[in-house]
């Protein structure tokens, strides 16, 4: 199994798709990485030979930031922004859509379970 940048990438996938299993890796990034190896998209992950997966490896880490790193960068820029006092860090803060999007009708799951829609009536009190 080929292992890149700490994930296993699937064997039977082709190339281009199986690199998208890395964290900020998408189709267009993953096929400019080809591109730039000389590697046919169109092979299969198990067809890959060890000195194209080491090729592979050697491109991305030093090309790109990916997984933990990715993943740190973007949570440091969301405290960030918490930390400034940004409109957008205190949407991050209180949980609610930071892009613009309504909130009246939609993001019922992002503002967390409330009373849904429904008859307004209280049940009525257990008989004894």
């Amino acid at each position: 199994m080929a292992r890149i940048a700490g994930v296993n990438i699937p064997e039977e996938k082709r190339i281009e798709a199986s690199l998208q299993y890395i964290y900020g890796i998408g189709l267009t990034r993953s096929q400019k990485i080809l591109v730039n190896t000389g590697i046919s998209p169109d092979k299969r992950t198990k067809e890959l030979t060890d000195t194209e997966i080491t090729k592979l490896r050697d491109y991305i880490t030093k090309n790109y930031s990916i997984e933990g790193e990715l993943r740190r960068a973007t949570s440091q820029n969301i405290q960030r922004l918490k930390a400034v006092g940004t409109y957008r860090g205190l949407r991050h803060k209180l949980s609610l859509p930071v892009r613009g999007q309504r909130t009246k009708t939609n993001s019922r799951t992002k503002r967390s379970k409330r009373v849904t829609v429904g008859s307004g009536r209280k049940k009525p009190a257990a008989k004894t």
